[in-house]
């Protein structure tokens, strides 16, 4: 059956694809945040592994949210690692760095997410979509604010 939202094939497809490139920055952030909450040591380990461990709760609420607004507009979701790292601009971590370079690592990745999210506001505005651009304005919330945070964890 064809999909009758007022928003029309061109203008979904393009909010999809832009969507898309936020799941997959937002799902490789969530498995960089769990690998650093597992592996986290030294003596800010408890206060970490506990930040970290909020942190990757919320984005993994956060994948399926996404995943179900690029469902929604008629397209699927991407799903695997292969296309979370061809559209993904959040680069992977293979090695356990120290937890200061972890949380540089993790303010990084929640602005990338954050530009990733702003980078779609127009297409949506455009198509007067505002489910999603209600979406992306939480998301910019809550990844500015996380960013915020962790950068406060590095200030000398």
């Amino acid at each position: 059956m064809e999909i009758d939202i007022g928003i029309s094939k061109k203008d979904r497809k393009a909010i999809a694809e832009g969507l898309s490139k936020l799941l997959a920055d937002t799902y490789t952030l969530y498995l960089k945040t769990h690998n650093f909450h597992w592996n986290v040591e030294g003596p800010m380990f408890n206060t970490l592994h506990l930040m970290f461990e909020t942190q990757y709760n919320e984005l993994a609420l956060a994948v399926d949210a996404i995943a179900e607004r690029i469902r929604a507009l008629g397209h699927p979701a991407p799903g695997s690692y292969a296309a979370y790292s061809r559209l993904s601009s959040i680069k992977e971590e293979t090695g356990v760095p120290k937890a200061e370079e972890m949380i540089k690592q993790l303010v990084e990745g929640q602005e990338a997410v954050a530009r990733t999210a702003r980078a779609v506001f127009p297409a949506a505005e455009k198509a007067g979509d505002e489910p999603t651009a209600d979406l992306l304005t939480q998301r910019l919330q809550i990844h500015e604010k996380t960013a915020w945070m962790l950068r406060a964890l590095l200030s000398k």
